[in-house]
């Protein structure tokens, strides 16, 4: 078999219908994985424009050139709406039209119908677009770790600048009309690095969408379903990965927050209401906090926190804005009087050397303190006294915490 244009044309054709039905079949498994609908149609769009641009000679321009072309943008078009859904954002459908609008407007001007190398050039411009729109739409989501973004990105990048080279092929091909062999030789590479293309970014989508599949089922192990923080397992995991030890210490202060009266709330109240008491304690927590620290649900109506290089007053700040912020949330929850409140306790290390689990028992005992001393308050526990030796006691058994929730 002779590698001319007509047969890369068919084979490119043969490969985007069989990727175009692989996208709808993986995605038959998994129906919220809408992207790969989007992607799979675009497969499958692209080799119908294929086939209209192959039949060029044999039917009317308009409908090889002019109406395959605004069938290959449409499919580019496609490519990157899904990976606007993939990344959970509204697929804009009135851009997906854009490409094709300007096309056939331009095809109605006599003289981009009759110059080759304008059409050309328009042509590429807007397939490269889409491209590039692609490219970077999975690269501002760069912050959800998928290891397969990157070969995407680059993939896309790569196709997207490789496509623009068709334009100054064209205006070469009108100044040397002679060298014939040498612009079909160079048409024919472009083909192929599009047939490639169509393969590698098919292969590389499928990986991302198994990739994002693992990746969200990770993550909800380690999130609260109700709350959306980091449940005790997801806490003790980030902690682990974001706590320096003593060979580069810092300020570290460790925060245990009990909802005061809670039980009572939910008894008044019902179930929703406490649910919804426990939402937006998390959510008012976690607007302070922000980036100084982590925030998790510990279980029930305790919650815990962890400020790195925050100075003992600002760590006590933090804390005091929680209480006196929540207890204005908390003084009606969805119009109903709860009159919510919250209790906390604070360990804190200047030397940044205390293991996590000594620092939130600490705090455990100081928030048994504030309870004892009349709720909705902030007890500072004194240091951890250290061993004879100079030596830090060895961690306590952090299912200790929340002994006291039932009479909270």
């Amino acid at each position: 078999m002779n590698l001319d244009i007509n047969t890369l044309f068919l084979v490119t054709m043969d490969v985007e219908i069989v990727l175009g039905l692989l996208m709808f079949f993986v995605w038959t498994q998994n129906f919220s994985k809408r992207s790969l609908a989007w992607w799979g149609s675009a497969h499958m769009l692209r080799a119908m424009s294929i086939m209209l641009l192959g039949l060029h000679g044999s039917v009317p321009d308009s409908l090889s050139i002019d109406f395959g072309n605004a069938m290959l943008f449409a499919s580019f078009a496609l490519t990157w709406s899904g990976a606007r859904v993939f990344d959970q954002k509204s697929p804009e459908p009135a851009f997906l039209f854009v490409g094709v609008a300007v096309w056939l407007l331009a095809c109605r001007l006599p003289s981009f119908s009759t110059t080759v190398e304008l059409r050309t050039l328009v042509g590429s411009s807007i397939v490269t677009a889409y491209v590039w729109l692609t490219a970077y739409e999975f690269w501002r989501a760069r912050s959800e770790a998928l290891v397969s973004r990157w070969p995407a990105i680059v993939v896309l990048f790569v196709h997207g600048a490789l496509f623009l080279l068709r334009a100054p092929m064209a205006a070469a091909a009108h100044i040397a009309p002679n060298d014939k062999l040498i612009m079909s030789g160079w048409l024919e590479l472009l083909s192929l690095e599009a047939l490639l293309f169509t393969i590698s970014i098919a292969f590389v989508l499928l990986a991302m969408a198994k990739e994002h599949t693992e990746y969200r089922q990770r993550t909800a192990a380690l999130t609260d379903p109700l709350t959306s923080i980091a449940n005790r397992r997801g806490f003790l995991e980030q902690t682990a990965v974001q706590h320096r030890g003593p060979s580069n210490p810092q300020p570290t202060a460790a925060l245990v927050f009990d909802l005061d009266h809670f039980k009572s709330i939910n008894d008044q109240y019902g179930h929703a209401i406490g649910d919804r008491t426990l939402q937006v304690f998390a959510n008012t927590a976690r607007a302070h906090i922000g980036d100084a620290g982590l925030i998790g649900r510990w279980g029930g109506d305790e919650f815990v926190a962890v400020l790195y290089d925050a100075t003992h007053e600002r760590a006590a700040t933090i804390a005091e804005r929680i209480q006196l912020a929540f207890e204005k949330a908390g003084a009606d929850i969805d119009g109903r009087p709860a009159g919510a409140t919250v209790s906390t306790g604070m360990a804190f290390s200047s030397r940044g050397s205390f293991e996590l689990p000594v620092m939130l028992l600490q705090a455990d005992q100081a928030l048994y303190r504030a309870k004892k001393e009349g709720r909705n308050r902030l007890a500072i526990a004194a240091p951890v006294a250290a061993g004879e030796d100079g030596s830090e006691p060895p961690p306590p058994d952090l299912m200790q915490l929340g002994r006291h929730n039932a009479a909270a």
